[in-house]
């Protein structure tokens, strides 16, 4: 990695680093793409691609409306203050 690519870096991260610290950082970066580079000599062409690593899958339920047994005047009743057939609620700027 060059070294603006590396200020970039430091930049993005919002971080301030010595002269000392980039080096180290370079070198540290260098070595993980490195070892991260190795994927491409795998050869995956018969291989299906994995989406979930675990064996879990989407619980499906149908969409059902369940029918609440209240009307307006109890559910204002539960309000602390209401006005006009509506809950009353601080100003909010």
């Amino acid at each position: 990695m060059t070294e603006k690519e590396l200020q970039h870096l430091a930049d993005l991260s919002a971080l301030s680093l010595s002269e000392a610290e980039m080096a180290a950082l370079g070198g540290d970066l260098e070595r993980i793409l490195g070892y991260v580079r190795q994927l491409d000599e795998l050869d995956t062409t018969d291989v299906e691609p994995t989406f979930q690593v675990y064996e879990m899958e989407n619980i499906w339920r149908p969409d059902e409306i369940v029918a609440f047994e209240a009307d307006r005047e109890e559910l204002l009743a539960l309000a602390p203050e209401s006005k006009d057939n509506q809950i009353k609620v601080p100003k909010v700027l």
